[in-house]
């Protein structure tokens, strides 16, 4: 399996190399990739996890690895058409099967070497499809923040290395894996274990984009359609999946985990906000990405690894789709009918206990998976409004009421039972628990889900024509992403200033 696995980058490495036809070799290739990772996949589930030097497969990389060539595979049939006729076609074509090839690699590694080769090699291959069309000055601005921040990850994910083969005189998956599981029982691992989750903790926040170096993610809106996809599905996982695939290590750190819950936390309320304020609809899928990568990063600091990889896995699939999807026209939401705050705070209540209630019967209480709760009280909040018109519902419409409330309950069973599959799928490729917590973890995911529930009643308040002009000076402020961007844009051009002066 393993030189099957390593089969899958190498075909996209060569399809770039050939000469000739770069769109047909990097299809072909791509399908490759594809079908090599479906047999990996196979193989997994008839016999079991391999690790090696070079290649290590287990519940982890297999998902990913089958997750990426699929994403990938898309993204290159749709390239076809959407550039027909460029002429940088053969350009662009080269660069996405190294792109490929990279993130592929970088899902099977067998040590963390060959991972940050793997990390470092994707950042640089993603910028020259970044600046694909280098007349551009906002793909220009938004590829060499990227480029900054992720510089920054690669210097901590490189000392984070430095700390591990000193502490274990390896770099080899399965042994780092095997020593971090000893030290699980230790009342402390060391500083240089704390040290190395630390930095592997800031590592994976700034390759996903988070809180305050997002803003180049919503702005790499001018690169061609397909790279927005590949970036937005796939590669901006890269974070989560460094701390995922590191579990066993960032689990060991009370430190490197509250990292991640207050960065994460902060990423996703800012993101969602922002995104209910966009009216282009490429910008507010770019910021539901930032939003979404919160999530994920908050969901790692709360110790639901199993919980963030699933969030991978669909959040990957949905906005491969939706961005591929997407045209350039402008959204504005539609009208909402009236919906009283007598009738919205007890639907979001009702919302709120199914989760609680539902989550217990599936074995996940909140005190004990936290992470998993909130996201799921996050996602039944999105059918508050739909609940709340059923609390309205009069005699006669007590059925239609009654069915709101059977899909709503369904949702949220579908959403534990899913969560449950996931974390029998990857039980034995992540950590059974992290280091004990205090009530801080518990506290900010608390806050996490009245954040958002405040922010569905201010959005209802506004579309419904109530909102008083501080409401509004606030909405405007939100819009423009509270200026940090705007800051971020002069720090990047006065270091490093476009050509042509702007």
């Amino acid at each position: 399996m393993s030189w099957i696995a390593a089969f899958a980058p190498l075909l996209l490495v060569i399809a770039g190399i050939l000469p000739g036809d770069s769109r047909r070799h990097v299809t072909l290739a791509a399908m490759g990739a594809f079908a090599a990772a479906l047999v990996v996949a196979l193989g997994l589930v008839f016999h079991g996890a391999a690790s090696g030097f070079f290649v290590h497969l287990d519940a982890v990389s297999g998902v990913m690895l089958l997750l990426v060539a699929f994403i990938g595979l898309i993204v290159t049939l749709y390239s076809r058409r959407y550039l027909d006729g460029d002429p940088g076609q053969a350009r662009f074509f080269r660069w996405l099967g190294y792109t490929l090839a990279s993130v592929l690699a970088l899902t099977i590694s067998g040590n963390l070497l060959f991972f940050a080769a793997a990390w470092i090699a994707t950042s640089l291959c993603l910028h020259r499809l970044l600046i694909f069309y280098p007349e551009r000055h906002g793909a220009q601005l938004a590829a060499r923040k990227k480029y900054v921040a992720s510089r920054l990850g690669d210097v901590a994910l490189i000392a984070a290395l430095l700390l591990i083969l000193g502490r274990f005189g390896t770099l080899e998956f399965g042994a780092i894996f095997a020593a971090t599981q000893a030290l699980s029982a230790a009342d402390d691992p060391g500083i240089a274990i704390h040290l190395a989750a630390v930095l592997i903790a800031f590592a994976a926040i700034v390759k996903s984009a988070q809180f305050p170096m997002h803003g180049w993610l919503p702005e790499v809106m001018e690169t061609p359609t397909p790279v927005s996809a590949l970036l937005h599905a796939g590669i901006i996982n890269a974070g989560g999946f460094l701390v995922v695939r590191m579990a066993d290590l960032v689990a060991l750190s009370a430190q490197a985990l509250d990292l991640l819950l207050v960065i994460g936390a902060v990423t996703a309320i800012f993101g969602a906000a922002v995104m209910l304020t966009q009216t282009s609809v490429k910008v507010a899928l770019a910021w539901s990405t930032v939003a979404q990568m919160g999530f994920m990063i908050l969901q790692c600091g709360l110790g639901a690894f199993a919980a963030a990889m699933l969030h991978i896995v669909a959040h990957a699939m949905y906005k491969a789709h939706a961005f591929l999807s997407a045209g350039s026209l402008a959204r504005k939401p539609g009208a909402q009918p009236p919906l009283p705050l007598r009738m919205l705070v007890p639907a979001l209540g009702i919302a709120v206990l199914m989760v609680l209630v539902v989550g217990a019967l599936f074995g996940m209480p909140f005190i004990e998976k936290p992470g998993v709760a909130v996201l799921g009280a996050t996602l039944m909040m999105g059918l508050t409004p739909m609940l709340a018109g059923a609390l309205m519902a009069r005699d006669e419409a007590r059925f239609v009421a009654i069915r709101v409330g059977g899909f709503a309950l369904g949702v949220c069973v579908a959403y534990f039972a899913l969560q449950a599959g996931a974390e029998w799928l990857l039980a034995a490729a992540l950590p059974e628990q992290t280091v004990v917590r205090g009530p801080f973890a518990l506290v900010w995911a608390g806050l996490t889900v009245l954040a958002f529930a405040t922010l569905l009643v201010l959005n209802v308040l506004r579309r419904r024509g109530r909102a008083g002009p501080g409401l509004q000076a606030f909405y405007v402020h939100l819009f423009n992403g509270f200026y940090v961007n705007a800051w971020c844009n002069r720090l990047v051009a006065k270091h490093w200033p476009l050509k042509g002066g702007a």
